[in-house]
């Protein structure tokens, strides 16, 4: 009996032990110091649905109100209606299903597939093409832009994209990081791709995964999971007591003690 229980009680330390091991734990850990990774980035491109805010600046009050959408805002019983571009108003147009926008005395006009500075001058192009302004200021924004973040993080949720190089481990910063309980070393990304969505899985232990992975730079409605680890998955149970659990061998342990006491006595 008491062999037994040295070797019961030497499995439930094991177990704990590899519950509580760091491996796994690091990001980028087999990275030499000073290493340098070459990172492809690439502007951010404008899809169907998508919201921006496209200001036109102009010398004359009058023709830039003409140019630029009225921003509409409403307060507790007061609603006033001005141009976007004045007093800091911003406005935005929706990327319609045909990737086009509806500019004022211009028309619909292609943006899907650009990117912000494309689309800058292609606005300046139309708008000298139809001879309505020849100087003017043009400047493009993300609106409502945004990545969804979900999983072992510790603050789940939908987080937004305010400029073009934002990397996914900016995006789980966001989340305020991984928990301890969250798989480091396969990350799933979910990405809209040609009208399908597609899955990527990223190693944030290796450098060369992270660094080489085509989601590295995260993108509009990019979708972040990180899968929990084993030991939160045995949590999942009822009270986490299932036969590969730390908990299980313990009380396991406790049991036969209990029943050593009693046979000794």
């Amino acid at each position: 009996m008491r062999r037994l229980f040295r070797a019961i009680l030497l499995v439930a330390t094991v177990s704990a032990l590899t519950a509580c091991s760091p491996k796994n734990v690091k990001y980028i850990s087999d990275a030499p110091a000073n290493q340098a990774y070459q990172v492809a980035v690439e502007p951010i491109k404008v899809q169907p649905y998508d919201k921006l805010s496209i200001v036109i600046g102009t010398r004359s009050p009058e023709i830039t109100s003409t140019v630029n959408l009225p921003y509409v805002a409403q307060r507790v019983g007061v609603t006033s209606n001005t141009s976007s571009g004045i007093n800091g108003q911003i406005s935005c147009y929706t990327v319609d299903s045909n990737g086009e926008v509806d500019l004022p005395e211009v028309g619909k006009l292609k943006v899907s597939g650009l990117t912000r500075e494309a689309i800058a001058e292609r606005v300046r192009t139309a708008y000298k093409t139809k001879g309505i302004l020849n100087d003017m200021t043009v400047t493009v924004e993300f609106v409502d832009f945004y990545v969804s973040v979900a999983g072992e993080v510790t603050r789940p949720g939908r987080y937004s994209i305010e400029r073009d190089k934002t990397t996914l481990l900016d995006a789980l910063s966001m989340a305020g990081d991984l928990t301890i309980m969250g798989r480091r070393d396969n990350v799933a990304v979910v990405r809209s791709e040609n009208g399908c969505e597609k899955v990527y899985r990223v190693n944030l232990c290796h450098a060369d995964s992270l660094f080489s992975s085509p989601v590295f730079q995260i993108k509009q409605n990019d979708y972040i999971y990180v899968e929990p680890n084993n030991v939160r998955a045995r949590q999942s149970t009822v009270n986490g007591n299932n036969v590969l659990s730390t908990s299980f061998w313990l009380s396991l342990a406790s049991l036969l003690v209990t029943i050593a006491v009693l046979i000794k006595k």
